[in-house]
């Protein structure tokens, strides 16, 4: 059995597609579509189902999958231990990461990082669902601590604390009175955001050990992360009140494109964490990632 088809069809599976799988693994499409038809003929049993549009495996090649996702990070991770003999740690670092964290913390980080080492290449796919980053085949990933996936090591990465923060535009307020308490706001126009799943989490305030939870109503339903910047540029032309990450909002709170709405019950709230198995060896790039991060 050919390993390269093995790791082929892992590619393609957990890519979604031969184009972004060829794409991911700097190969062809074709090459790649050639070596999953030779390890079907091999096994004699049909491992993708294809159309014009899109792959998915069969239930062979789910089951198939389930069993070579370890056996192949074995593999890499003991070719991985010829690293240890480099002078520069060399590899892919895969990140999976909210796009919370791709804009407000990793900016300040990644070009310090590929800097200090050019022989590692940093892949990052942002998805702001729950994530089995296992299965997912990535390395690492980043979110909060109740989103945080059990058994895993977490460290420290980015701001310690951040905070929500509500605002409108000069515009929006002209028209509205100002809100004194977070239950005004079932009486505003309010920008709100959605997860993946579907579910629009209520916005949520604190002052003084009191907590208030809203659920606003408004014309606009966004999804948070994917598509934040327009729930952001609605409300720069005066739509509603937006509520977000202080840090995505401060440029237009700093330029006066947006003004603070109740900000003494903004809310505040422990930052991100790296995290990732724990393992005994872990890969060169991810350890010097780690390191990178404790050192920052």
């Amino acid at each position: 059995m050919d390993w390269n088809d093995l790791a082929a069809f892992v590619s393609v599976v957990r890519a979604g597609g031969f184009r972004d799988a060829a794409r991911l693994g700097g190969v062809s499409a074709s090459g790649l579509s050639e070596a999953v038809r030779r390890l079907e003929s091999r096994l004699g049993v049909r491992l993708i189902n294809r159309t014009t549009r899109s792959i998915s495996p069969t239930e062979a090649g789910q089951r198939l999958l389930e069993r070579l996702g370890p056996a192949l990070r074995e593999i890499e991770g003991a070719l991985d231990v010829v690293n240890a003999f480099r002078d520069r740690p060399a590899g892919t670092l895969k990140l999976n990461v909210p796009a919370s964290a791709s804009r407000l913390v990793l900016p300040s980080i990644v070009p310090a990082f590929l800097n200090a080492y050019p022989d590692i290449t940093l892949e990052v796919i942002v998805e702001d669902g729950f994530v089995d980053i296992l299965a997912e085949g990535c390395d690492a990933g980043i979110r909060y601590d109740e989103r945080l996936e059990k058994d895993m090591i977490a460290i420290p990465i980015g701001p310690r604390r951040q905070r929500m923060a509500t605002a409108a535009a000069p515009s929006y307020l002209a028209g509205h009175a100002l809100p004194e308490h977070p239950r005004d706001l079932l009486s505003h126009i309010c920008l709100r955001g959605q997860f993946a799943s579907g579910v629009i989490p209520p916005w949520e305030f604190e002052k003084k050990g009191e907590v208030v939870l809203v659920e606003p109503k408004g014309p606009l339903i966004v999804r948070l992360g994917a598509a934040a910047d327009l729930a952001v540029d609605a409300a720069i032309a005066g739509l509603g009140v937006i509520h977000l990450f202080e840090e995505w909002l401060r440029p237009y709170l700093e330029s006066g494109a947006l003004v603070p709405v109740l900000k003494p019950w903004w809310q505040e709230f422990s930052g991100p964490y790296l995290y990732y198995p724990g393992r005994k060896h872990l890969p060169a790039p991810l350890r010097a990632f780690v390191d990178f991060i404790k050192r920052v």
